[in-house]
């Protein structure tokens, strides 16, 4: 298996990307960090790796607290005695707002996780990385990390600084056996996509020019490739998973 004998953390594990990101890597054969600041839910995912024959623990963590990306890293080395890689996963969106409806809170709310917690986090594993000998990471950015969206300012400004702040490692720590890359998925069925209501999810689904948007998995096996050796000569990439939505 390609991820025997490494451990991985991936943020916002609770659900969604996140939780099929861990359940691919432990698929896969590798050990995972299930970090969320939902207990309920990254208990879960961490339990059913388990029963699923895999290996994973939770920790309780809020990337926009600045000391618990250290308490992330700490917790997988104290835990299983190394991190190799890992996916920072965790993120919100924003509601629909043009730049100038938009509140400081808002702002500040998305900025504080996508953005901030992002940062906090790769300061933490770029650190241990540094001293481990090599490590890799990926982003969860978006495809409005590359382009504008309509209502949507403040997360198209978080996303877009993903990007940024993926491109910058990659040339830093290219040289210490590091390697950063991004995924963008396009509109994916997450359980917050599924809350919308009937209607907003079928006007959405209609964007995509295949009709339907992606099933979690299908950004996690992109994501799992990206950790792997297959992928050992990428790094500095953002990878759109979208089904040519951003060809629209």
């Amino acid at each position: 298996m390609r991820f025997s004998d490494r451990v991985y953390a991936v943020t916002g594990a609770g659900s969604g990307i996140g939780e099929a990101a861990a359940k691919k890597i432990a698929e896969d054969g590798g050990t995972v960090v299930v970090a969320d600041v939902d207990d309920a839910g990254g208990r879960r995912v961490a339990d059913e790796i388990a029963a699923a024959g895999g290996t994973a623990a939770f920790v309780h963590i809020d990337v926009s607290v600045e000391g618990d990306a250290e308490k992330l890293v700490r917790f997988a080395v104290d835990t299983f005695g190394r991190l190799d890689g890992a996916v920072n996963n965790a993120g919100v969106g924003q509601p629909v707002k043009k730049i100038h409806e938009m509140s400081t809170a808002d702002w500040d709310r998305i900025h504080s996780i996508d953005l901030r917690g992002t940062f906090f986090c790769m300061r933490a594993e770029l650190t241990h990385f540094l001293e481990a000998g090599g490590g890799v990471i990926v982003n969860t950015a978006s495809g409005t990390g590359l382009k504008a969206a309509p209502g949507q300012g403040g997360y198209v400004a978080a996303k877009h600084g993903v990007v940024g702040l993926t491109r910058q490692a990659s040339i830093e720590y290219v040289k210490d056996n590091i390697r950063v890359n991004a995924v963008a998925p396009g509109l994916v069925g997450t359980p917050q996509f599924r809350s919308y209501p009937e209607e907003d999810q079928r006007m959405y689904s209609q964007l995509q020019p295949g009709g339907r948007v992606a099933e979690p998995e299908e950004i996690a096996n992109v994501m799992a490739f990206l950790l792997s050796d297959e992928a050992s000569f990428v790094s500095g990439d953002t990878v759109l998973v979208d089904a040519a939505y951003m060809q629209n």
